[in-house]
């Protein structure tokens, strides 16, 4: 009879636990999707106003863009809430435990085939080899891969050998511009718009978790510090491996393909539209997860075991990322990306083009908050500084910087100058700056920019671009191309001015308590105090 009362009260237990589980399951995706709602919403909001008053759209351009929208907010929902679930504590036991072994060669290996695995799974770089006819697909993915892997194991080594990144970055850059020099100029744009395409959403949330996971076991101050910084190695590799093939394979001229404008008659012809590009999207996001599941699955089973319920979590958080991904990526590429050619045609067709300038700054202000890693290396930064750099300061900071970028191009695209007439000096810049603010901002800053020219930058501000340069009668390929370095730039800058910024208050309130500190050691002994 006990037995019989004690199985009863286990089972009403597991009941309450599950549907304690469920509802604060509920609560999460209600927040995620709050968040993404003040995310796109801006953009929705522009979009209309500019098609109502100073750029019309067609209705069916309109449209599309529409049920886009509503598809990447559902997206970006299911894949943040995945992320947080799945690729964060994934990231971070992997490096935990790679750095438990204390093998320096095992360390490197799996370094090297990690970056491999991660970024044959990034969506982006499939847009990016579309766009490089010189250069077969397979071998263009492979180089990038393997330029990641090797810069994400020198980043795994700057974690564990405490080395400084200022030197670093200046070295790696120097080596970047001077290849440059040798690198077709048709071809120069899309080798910098690689080191920010590949570090998209599949790529950010596990590296940064993984360098969580090294700084965990190293017990010295400079550890948090030295926590981020993997991103912005592993956005160098892509560049330098797409320089390098320029260089091999002398690339004549890149070209481009216009993207396809909608023409619809009906409610049924749009909702046909998005269900054939879905089909698609399942399977390469499928295509993309593979091979992160299968690594993980044979490192749980060699090293990590862990518990059935924390690899269960695990699982479902996967099945959030994958289905939030097919929709955030179908969204963008059947609604946006049309969207945002048309618009840019529209616009630079106006008496007045020099609008497009500060209309794409406007634009570019509001877009990054919809950038999926956006939220992930936000919210990492808020954690592992313990508030210190809270993750609407970040967001702020990178919404300026990529308002800048984004009126940087426009005025590429008006004019035609070289990009590299602002990679330069802004390198030089964000490089010099990082020699006088607190090193977790230099390496915030440098993770920033590959965060933020994510999806929403390849199939929104791109094409917004492109079609800006269709309608002036400018060289798409050196003139459009190169917005995705420009966003992976600016962020370098605005986000380090923001550590100047702090370090200048943390010295404030520093010399302000020890005045008051030295105000009370000056009293005399039998001095009234009222407080």
């Amino acid at each position: 009879m006990l037995h019989y009362y004690h199985i009863k009260i286990e089972l009403r237990l597991e009941a309450i636990r599950v549907l304690r589980s469920r509802l604060q399951l509920r609560e999460k995706l209600k927040e995620k999707l709050v968040e993404a709602l003040q995310a796109v919403l801006p953009i929705v909001a522009i979009v209309l106003v500019l098609s109502f008053f100073i750029a019309p759209l067609s209705p069916s351009v309109l449209l599309c863009f529409l049920l886009g929208a509503v598809m990447i907010i559902f997206g970006m929902m299911f894949f943040t809430l995945g992320a947080e679930m799945s690729m964060t504590p994934m990231g971070e036991r992997v490096g935990s435990a790679m750095t438990k072994s204390r093998s320096l060669p095992k360390m490197i290996v799996i370094g090297f085939i990690l970056g491999f695995i991660i970024t044959i799974s990034e969506p982006d770089l499939q847009v990016l080899a579309n766009q490089v006819p010189s250069v077969p697909n397979p071998v263009l993915i492979l180089s990038v891969a393997a330029g990641v892997g090797a810069f994400l194991v020198i980043a795994l080594l700057r974690m564990l050998f405490s080395m400084a990144l200022p030197p670093l970055l200046v070295t790696l850059y120097a080596i970047v511009f001077v290849l440059a020099a040798f690198v077709p100029k048709d071809f120069l744009a899309v080798a910098f718009d690689s080191g920010g395409v590949t570090t998209g959403p599949m790529t950010v949330p596990f590296i940064m978790a993984l360098g969580v996971g090294i700084s965990a076991i190293r017990s010295d101050r400079h550890a948090a510090d030295d926590s981020f910084g993997l991103v912005a190695l592993c956005s160098i590799g892509p560049i330098l491996a797409v320089l390098i093939l320029g260089i091999a394979y002398s690339p004549g001229e890149s070209s481009y393909t216009a993207a396809f404008l909608p023409d619809i008659q009906d409610s049924v012809e749009l909702w046909d539209l998005f269900m054939v590009g879905l089909p698609a999207y399942f399977k390469e996001i499928a295509l993309s997860l593979l091979p992160i599941m299968v690594f993980f699955g044979v490192y749980q089973f060699a090293v990590l075991h862990m518990s059935r319920k924390a690899l269960g979590k695990i699982l479902v958080g996967l099945f959030y990322t994958y289905i939030g991904l097919v929709l955030f990526l179908t969204g963008a590429n059947v609604g946006f990306m049309p969207a945002g050619n048309y618009l840019g045609q529209v616009l630079a067709a106006l008496p007045y083009r020099w609008v497009l300038i500060p209309l794409g700054m406007l634009i570019g202000y509001f877009i990054v908050k919809a950038e999926p890693a956006v939220y992930v290396l936000n919210k990492q930064v808020e954690e592992v500084t313990d508030g210190s750099i809270s993750a609407k300061a970040m967001g702020t900071s990178l919404s300026i910087g990529v308002a800048l970028s984004v009126g940087l191009a426009m005025l590429r695209v008006l004019t035609g100058i070289s990009i590299l007439w602002m990679l330069i000096p802004g390198y030089g810049i964000a490089i010099g700056l990082s020699f006088f603010v607190p090193k977790i901002f230099t390496a915030i800053a440098f993770d920033s920019g590959g965060v933020a020219s994510g999806p929403m930058t390849a199939t929104f501000l791109l094409p917004l671009a492109q079609g800006a340069c269709l309608a002036v009668g400018g060289n798409i390929v050196t003139d459009a191309f190169g917005v995705v370095a420009m966003v992976a730039m600016t962020p370098l800058i605005t986000i380090q001015i923001l550590g100047m910024t702090y370090q200048l208050k943390q010295r404030h309130a520093s010399r302000t308590q020890q005045a008051y500190v030295d105000a009370f050691a000056s009293l005399p002994e039998d001095a009234i105090i009222e407080l």
